[in-house]
């Protein structure tokens, strides 16, 4: 529990002093943030807020995450340090962002809200989700629990689905991509996107803690969770939750920096990689409810719109609906967190009463 507590304040901390320096070398960068033509005409005003700010998140996530197994090794408390599960999290994380980061600048130096073509970007993140998906099946335990699992997953390393191993890798491919996407989609209104992110990870940090709190002494016992490393994994949760809040005390309306895809893309990873390797890629599409919702309504309006040539919303992703409806902008991302956060509650719930479900209290 103090690992944690270190990791997300940690991150926190770096992540609120390093967000304004940011701000004031990429506004001296002239790193503007450039607005699509289309969008609400409200946003124009937002032209030239500095941009990849997701920097900062990643940057504090990593640091929060490394400084509380400092503290574990100067305390002196018995661990093997970092553990493969949380690596390679932070692994895929950093690799999308770094995808994210190549889409930003492009963005910038070509003063055009259109960075790398939808190849160049999908290649990206299947480089990356590739060697996330071939990695996670390796490094098992004592127990021969690897960080992932080739199950579908609920909550549990059970059978719903067995996938052989190019299918597994083709399905990481996709939930990588859906997710990163989803969040993408999500990061269009000042704090949106963080606030969401950071109810999500508060939520991994719960389940990851929990299933260490129910771990196996022996794999494979039906009323325990059979996952690597879950309590080295509510670490990494914790450090990035404290890194998107930090964040959004710069990040909130009116936003003085945005993340860009550079954070978006990142924490879409998060949310891919902690729902593998903690078992719970179905429970996830719940706990992440606004990110699915942001991602379908963009999917519906374009199968509308290319099958009627009518919009189904007055524009996509469904929050842009809303603010040409008349709703605020503020209006709009309180009650699109309230969402999110009625989301993770849900998720939550869903996870207490299927550990109840198999005997456990």
């Amino acid at each position: 529990m103090i690992s944690i507590l270190i990791a997300a304040s940690v991150g926190l901390g770096v992540s609120i002093l390093l967000t304004p320096y940011l701000i004031r070398f990429f506004s001296k960068q002239g790193f503007g943030q450039e607005i699509r033509e289309e969008g609400p005409e409200g946003h124009k005003s937002k032209r030239g807020t500095p941009t990849m700010g997701g920097v900062a998140i990643i940057v504090a996530m990593v640091v929060g995450y490394f400084a509380a197994h400092l503290v574990d090794y100067w305390r002196g408390v018995s661990g093997d340090g970092p553990t493969a599960s949380a690596l390679l999290v932070l692994f895929l994380s950093v690799g999308l962002g770094l995808v994210g980061f190549i889409d930003d600048f492009i963005k910038i130096r070509k003063q055009r809200n259109l960075g790398l073509n939808k190849t160049a970007k999908l290649v990206g993140q299947l480089v990356v989700a590739v060697a996330f998906a071939i990695m996670v099946l390796q490094f098992p335990d004592a127990n021969g629990l690897t960080p992932a699992s080739q199950h579908l997953s609920y909550a549990r390393d059970i059978e719903l689905i067995f996938f052989p191993l190019p299918i597994f890798i083709l399905f990481c491919y996709l939930l990588v991509s859906a997710w990163s996407n989803a969040v993408n989609f999500t990061d269009g209104l000042d704090g949106l996107a963080g606030g969401a992110g950071a109810m999500v990870l508060a939520t991994y940090v719960v389940i990851s803690f929990w299933q260490g709190r129910l771990s196996c002494v022996e794999a494979f016992q039906p009323a325990c969770y059979n996952v690597r490393d879950p309590l080295d994994l509510a670490v990494v949760a914790a450090a990035a939750t404290g890194a998107c809040i930090g964040f959004l005390w710069w990040n909130a309306a009116p936003a003085k920096i945005f993340m860009g895809d550079t954070g978006s893309l990142a924490l879409g990873g998060l949310v891919a990689g902690l729902s593998m390797t903690t078992r719970t890629e179905l429970l996830a599409i719940v706990i992440g409810g606004l990110f699915v919702v942001e991602m379908i309504s963009v999917v519906l309006q374009i199968a509308v719109f290319r099958t009627t040539r009518k919009r189904l919303f007055r524009m996509a992703p469904f929050h842009h609906h809303f603010e040409l409806a008349g709703w605020a902008e503020t209006t709009v991302i309180i009650r699109f967190w309230l969402l999110a956060a009625t989301c993770c509650m849900f998720g939550l719930g869903l996870f207490y009463s299927e550990q109840l479900g198999l005997g456990g209290g």
